[in-house]
């Protein structure tokens, strides 16, 4: 297979032009027209058959080559309202409007951009191989992972009906460790993640006649207190789960006691009584909170996001492993710990009732990470997704993620 690797080289310059460019135009989850009619326009030029606006910005590309399996390999192409600071030449200065309807910075602050040029480029290695290969390929190129309705949509919108159904789901993601290598997880990988969204209603008034008003800013605080004990109190200490409060609004000025106070949690669990726990757990003590505040109206909860657990089959992620093994070698190649970010790729596989293998691999500057790890210092000096800071090396990140899409989705389909 020598010819077909030597492609990445003659692929390599085109890509990495095409990388820096997604990098310096992100867009926000369910905005991103210029992303998607790129993706199209590289797709249309291998030849795939080409369906744009796929449960709303979604594309997808079919690369049909013969009797055999049909493998769905995917990679997500949203951004997040993050302010880069990253420095570089094509570091992003886009906004782009909230789902509040704020004016926000946008910034592929957890590495979509690297996803997309590398199933392009595993795309266009497969495309130029077909003699090694016969069966059917559908490259998936999602909206919205982000906020947890991508795939989703994708699904509601017909993709298993529309398209030929896999036999099997790939995808990856880039993460903070050494460039080069591939981290895998079988079974439960990625927790389930729910957020939401908390109104706690008071009584507003002047900020002298405090016994006038039920303070919102208070119950709110104590809330964010009491939540933490969710977790320290009432989850088993072998079991697994997080409460963050990543948001509190309240207010307006310093001598006005507001109406309300709005507070966002969010909730990561492994399995499904854990989740039920917390997730009640937290709608009691919100409610226990407000009325010990003697407020006049109940809490309000409206839901924001709500990832599945990903579960990566055993048996295929076996099989996925050693091909990534074989192409990679064995020391480049190593099993970590479940993680507690969350992935709504595992929802196709579920729909389609075929085995899902999603696999990470490394973004960081390998020298930088050796050193850091020396000093105990990984947390701050090697940055992590969502970081203004993050933006993975291009090499051998780039290589190495083709190299693994293009292997993985090789095992799985039939050999010449």
């Amino acid at each position: 297979m020598g010819d077909m690797w030597g492609r990445i080289d003659d692929i390599h310059e085109d890509l990495v032009a095409l990388y820096q460019d997604l990098h310096a135009h992100p867009e926000l989850s369910f905005a991103e027209h210029r992303t998607a009619a790129e993706v199209a326009r590289r797709l249309d030029a291998l030849g795939l058959e080409v369906t744009s606006g796929v449960g709303g910005t979604g594309v997808v590309g079919v690369l049909r080559n013969g009797a055999g399996p049909t493998v769905l390999l995917r990679a997500d192409f949203d951004a997040l309202p993050v302010a880069e600071r990253t420095g570089l030449p094509y570091a992003s200065t886009a906004r782009g409007t909230g789902p509040d309807g704020d004016d926000v910075p946008v910034m592929h602050a957890c590495g979509h951009d690297m996803h997309v040029t590398c199933l392009l480029g595993a795309l266009d290695l497969l495309t130029g191989s077909r003699e090694r290969w016969s069966g059917t390929v559908v490259a998936v190129f999602q909206p919205a992972e982000e906020i947890g309705a991508g795939a989703r949509a994708m699904l509601d919108d017909g993709l298993l009906e529309r398209f030929p159904k896999p036999d099997v789901c790939l995808g990856q993601h880039v993460f903070p460790f050494p460039a080069g290598s591939v981290a895998w997880v079988s079974g439960p990988s990625m927790s389930a993640a729910d957020g939401i969204k908390i109104t706690l209603h008071g009584r507003g008034g002047h900020g002298s006649q405090p016994q006038s008003s039920v303070d919102p800013v208070v119950m709110a605080a104590a809330t964010v207190l009491r939540l933490q004990t969710v977790v320290s109190r009432e989850v088993a200490p072998l079991d697994t789960a997080v409460v963050t409060v990543g948001s509190v609004k309240a207010g307006t000025k310093d001598n006005i006691i507001p109406d309300q106070a709005e507070i966002r949690v969010n909730i990561r669990s492994f399995t499904e009584p854990v989740r039920t726990q917390v997730i009640e757990a937290v709608h009691r003590i919100v409610r226990a909170e407000a009325a010990a505040s003697g407020a006049d109206r109940e809490p309000d909860f409206e839901p924001l996001v709500d990832f599945p657990v990903l579960v990566n089959d055993p048996a295929a992620t076996d099989r996925t492993v050693a091909a990534l093994r074989a192409r990679l070698g064995d020391e480049q190649v190593r099993e970590t710990p479940p993680l507690m970010g969350s992935e709504d790729v595992g929802l196709f596989g579920t729909a389609a009732d075929v085995p899902t293998v999603y696999w990470m691999f490394g973004g960081a500057d390998p020298e930088l990470y050796a050193k850091a790890k020396a000093a105990g210092t990984l947390n701050r000096d090697v940055q992590s997704n969502h970081s203004p800071f993050f933006a993975p090396v291009i090499e051998p990140t780039l290589t190495t993620g083709i190299t693994a899409m293009t292997t993985a989705a090789l095992e799985w389909l039939d050999g010449a």
